[in-house]
């Protein structure tokens, strides 16, 4: 540009001026000015007023002296209209000069050039096909952040995943929706994964109430990932699937967060075969294979989440006596010491292993749909383990009888 522009000077001053006008234009759109600079920066060229004028923005003004204006142009000598609702103009009182339309045409095309270009717009319900490639784990980084980019997720922002799975035999995807519709999202992005739904949500978003009396559908659980950028969603997604199978239908913790888990996310990790030929899980399954063993091992589960008979019998809405009692048959039947603050620590774990046991969830479509179950061990062949260990872990889950 210096060259020809030396070539210029010796030739014709008005092309040399064009050139210059142009390469200003290239510098600005170079450094991706806002667009305050670049209307000043024409104003200066043009050595008059100009303005520009988009689609919800205001007005920018600037005089030749560089001072912005008010935003009312009654005086515009020339002006040019460029899609998308892009107007830009001149304010020269006097003939127009020779540089005033390439100007004009420059300030226009580098307007259009600068203006930021919207994300594709969300549709209500998202492709499904595009979270499942967002969530998954076969696909390159690439695919991952087109579909990211498709479902209009801001790479800079953090999501959620939510997994979430019923009880009965409805649709998962209707019921993420309808879960999800109680918080309002701006923009619901579900997809059916397997026997789970995946839900992916902004961390903000805020989680509908759970547990009798609340809105939420009793046949509804739900576990939520932690905070990830779109491009490590299969993060958030796997530890969704990990709290989801602590999560119990129809109590306060039918929505499990895997930040709230902690160190019991761990428990996940270890293979279904192993929790179910641990000696205390086999020996819990067994005397919860009766309605007063669940009953016992409610008040027991009450026990190790308050820490005081007292306030377990609170929770139940039992005589402290009567949980007492039970506390003490399956200290005697099961072998374990809930006067120490060790048995309780190896009880409650015993516990979530056997919640984990009885999830229906899976980690991904082509893995088995539930893990062994304790009822078809060796020590208790006969024996019928209750479809659900959801009555025993949680508050009054069984009435006093």
């Amino acid at each position: 540009m210096h060259e020809l522009l030396t070539q210029l000077s010796g030739l014709d001053a008005g092309a040399e001026a064009a050139v210059r006008v142009i390469s200003s234009y290239d510098t600005l759109i170079d450094r991706r000015v806002p667009f305050g600079a670049l209307t000043r920066a024409t104003a200066a060229l043009a050595q008059c007023a100009a303005g520009i004028s988009r689609p919800h923005h205001p007005v920018v003004r600037f005089g030749p002296d560089g001072k912005q204006l008010d935003g009312v142009h009654p005086d515009v000598s020339r002006a040019l209209r460029w899609g998308e609702g892009l107007s830009v103009w001149l304010e020269r009182s006097g003939p127009p000069r020779d540089l005033d339309d390439l100007i004009l045409e420059r300030f226009a095309m580098a307007a259009r050039i600068l203006m930021p270009t919207p994300p594709p717009a969300a549709q209500d319900l998202a492709d499904p096909a595009l979270i499942e490639i967002l969530l998954s784990g076969s696909h390159c980084a690439e695919d991952r952040a087109r579909a990211a980019q498709l479902l209009g997720l801001d790479p800079s922002r953090l999501i959620r995943v939510v997994a979430v799975a019923t009880t009965d035999a409805r649709d998962v995807a209707t019921a993420a929706v309808e879960l999800v519709a109680t918080s309002r999202p701006a923009t619901t992005r579900v997809a059916a994964i397997g026997s789970i739904a995946a839900v992916v949500l902004p961390p903000t978003q805020s989680r509908p109430a759970t547990g009798p009396g609340s809105r939420m559908d009793p046949n509804i659980v739900a576990g939520v990932g932690g905070s990830a950028l779109p491009h490590r969603a299969r993060q958030s997604w796997l530890q969704a699937q990990v709290a989801l199978r602590f999560a119990v239908a129809d109590t306060a913790h039918a929505i499990v967060d895997h930040d709230d888990l902690g160190a019991l996310a761990l428990l996940a990790d270890i293979p279904s075969d192993r929790l179910v030929a641990n000696p205390d899980v086999q020996a819990l399954a067994t005397h919860a294979a009766t309605d007063s063993g669940r009953m016992d091992l409610a008040a027991v589960a009450a026990l190790c989440r308050t820490g005081s008979l007292r306030r377990a019998a609170v929770a139940l809405h039992m005589h402290h006596s009567t949980v007492a009692a039970r506390v003490a048959r399956t200290e005697q039947k099961v072998g374990l010491d809930l006067g120490s603050s060790e048995g309780v620590l190896r009880t409650s774990i015993t516990l979530h292993a056997l919640r984990l046991l009885d999830c229906p969830t899976v980690y991904d479509r082509d893995e088995p749909a539930q893990p062994p179950r304790v009822s078809d061990t060796a020590d208790n062949p006969d024996s019928r383990r209750s479809r659900h260990y959801d009555s025993f872990v949680e508050d009054g889950a069984e009435p006093h009888r």
